[in-house]
């Protein structure tokens, strides 16, 4: 159905609502959103998780600025998070539906009918709620530590030099580069066997 055919597009890089590749918006680290995106690694599981009733909220906020794709949703509230909050298409796509079913949202025309936008009594909903909704995407990005971040952004700064050195160092270079990161794991549990976790 035409509700989950954008999600599953892997060529569509163009960054939600602006129309060209990419995004100059940065993160709170200065550095363009996305290179700090959790991606691979996932979000930290500390904080709340977000409800159902966020999702909708988000969705609403979110349409009410533009027409937007399932994907676009997700894409949007990813950056709009620092990449605290990457809701999956499972929680996403159900709330279009029910959003459709209430009369709130319809498909967008102007999008080949795969986005969707709000009718006027989805604006009027946002409208009145809006105190309400507040920010999801802020809330979301709220709960997740500064270390956390740090943490995350260069565990992907790693997993960048792992894929350089696979693409150019030699056998032996690569033989190194893996000595040093089962090392770094053995560190890191080591930590964790010392400390335990914490609680927030």
């Amino acid at each position: 159905m035409h509700r989950h055919d954008e999600h599953h597009r892997g060529g569509e890089t163009e960054a939600p609502g602006t129309g060209r590749r990419g995004s100059s918006r940065r993160s709170r680290h200065g550095q363009p959103r996305g290179a700090m995106g959790f991606g691979m690694f996932g979000p930290p599981r500390r904080g709340r998780r977000s409800r159902r009733g966020d999702v909708r909220s988000a969705v609403l906020l979110l349409l009410e600025e533009a027409p937007r794709t399932g994907y676009q949703i997700i894409q949007e509230l990813t950056e709009r998070s620092d990449g605290a909050w990457s809701p999956s298409p499972g929680s996403v796509y159900p709330v279009l539906a029910q959003l459709q079913d209430e009369g709130l949202v319809v498909p967008d025309a102007s999008n080949e009918g795969r986005g969707f936008a709000l009718t006027p009594a989805g604006r009027a909903e946002v409208e009145a709620n809006r105190e309400r909704m507040g920010k999801p995407w802020e809330d979301a990005a709220a709960a997740v530590s500064e270390p956390r971040f740090e943490l995350v952004g260069t565990a992907r700064q790693v997993a960048a030099a792992v894929r350089q050195m696979l693409e150019i160092g030699t056998d032996a270079q690569v033989s190194r580069a893996s000595a040093a990161l089962t090392e770094a794991r053995r560190a890191i549990y080591q930590i964790l066997a010392e400390e335990g976790p914490k609680e927030p």
